[in-house]
């Protein structure tokens, strides 16, 4: 046997046993439902049926099962990742590999901008004939926060063909289309940049010190003195924070961010999440720290409806925050000014918050508060009426 006749057996023979010992790995490993790094379900072995080998659905089925359990694949997915960004790649999946460890997002052209003006212009509308029956005032606000992509421009690959999607173009079009007076927090995050974190490196929310800068442009709209951050109790819950950016890219080698929460030591705060029935005096759940999804500490991550109580506020405004999670870190800074903060998640609240809001004539303030990164395709706007 010539030796190249030899190289090519024993190449078989490699190659063969790298199958079989993948086929064994893949029959013997126990098979995980949830992935941690990605932050989603993976598939399940589909069942086997006339219709769906018909329709070709079994075999992508099969495909995309097969994919999620192949071993070592946490391990071949941070190779390839680290694969292209060693060929120069900056940007995977529409996420930018930005300055500074950071992970972008693209902000990708919007499709729902007038349906979303017209579903709020109806809401203000409601709010404003309910003013005019009860005889109330009701200061209604709409702020809606611009993301990494647009306050961390610079931040951005050189290289990277321009978005032709304004972030600021489509908040003053919705703010147009609304009519709703809207609340600018593009001014305080910049500055807040330029002396601290405002977004994570690893997930498309803001920090809390980013969050903060928000609440400093509501106060300066709503008329309060803010609490000055220094004033606030500081507490480090993690430093190994990896979000749904992270999760994308698949980037495992990258160093966590670290989650910082604040609370005010003279709040007395009852907190009621009133779709578990579950009543606290903190405003974050310390039990997700140990978990992936560690932002959902903030207020408990999901509730249909969070009635909070402060009974040592500074006023007897009673607030109605409409929102998505960016406004879960927020809310913390809020409690010192209202005696009552009911917190609505118009995803699973199904009863209609105009309902709710007629209902409690306490109520003095509404605030709509949602991310430019996912408003587009938000649920819960839509069900605000």
């Amino acid at each position: 046997m010539t030796g190249e006749k030899r190289i090519r057996k024993i190449t078989a023979w490699l190659l063969a046993g790298m199958v079989l010992v993948l086929a064994a790995g893949f029959a013997l490993l126990p098979k995980k439902t949830f992935s941690e790094n990605e932050n989603r379900y993976l598939a399940k072995l589909p069942s086997l049926g006339w219709e769906n080998l018909r329709s070709g659905q079994y075999m992508s089925d099969i495909s995309d099962y097969l994919s999620d359990h192949f071993p070592g694949r946490d391990s071949f997915m941070e190779l390839k990742t680290q694969a292209e960004l060693l060929q120069g790649r900056r940007e995977i999946g529409g996420v930018c590999i930005a300055d500074d460890g950071y992970l972008i997002e693209r902000y990708e052209e919007p499709v729902n901008t007038e349906k979303i003006g017209e579903i709020l212009h109806t809401f203000a509308g409601k709010i404003g004939d309910m003013e005019a029956a009860d005889g109330r005032s009701l200061n209604l606000r709409l702020m809606l926060v611009p993301t990494a992509f647009c306050i961390l421009a610079d931040h951005l690959p050189e290289h990277l063909p321009e978005s032709s999607y304004d972030q600021m173009d489509t908040i003053a079009r919705l703010g147009e289309l609304s009519g709703i007076r809207m609340i600018d927090c593009s001014n305080s995050l910049r500055e807040a940049a330029m002396s601290g974190q405002i977004y994570y490196r690893l997930d498309h929310h803001w920090t809390t010190y980013g969050a903060y800068a928000g609440y400093l442009a509501v106060c300066r709209e709503l008329g309060f003195e803010p609490v000055p951050l220094e004033e606030m109790n500081a507490q480090t819950v993690t430093t190994e924070f990896k979000g749904t950016v992270y999760s994308k890219v698949n980037a495992y080698m990258l160093p966590g961010d670290t989650i910082t929460i604040y609370s005010n030591p003279e709040d007395r705060l009852t907190v009621n999440y009133t779709d578990t029935e579950t009543v606290s005096g903190s405003l974050y759940n310390l039990d997700y720290v140990d978990q992936k999804d560690k932002y959902s500490l903030f207020l408990d991550n999901l509730h249909s409806l969070i009635e909070i109580t402060n009974e040592t506020a500074e006023s007897d405004r009673e607030l109605v925050l409409l929102k998505d999670s960016y406004a879960n870190s927020l809310v913390p800074f809020l409690t010192r000014h209202f005696r009552k903060i009911y917190v609505f998640d118009t995803r699973s609240y199904r009863l209609g918050p105009s309902n709710f809001i007629g209902e409690h004539p306490g109520v003095t303030d509404i605030l709509i508060l949602y991310n430019m990164n996912t408003l587009d395709s938000d649920l819960g706007i839509r069900a605000i009426y």
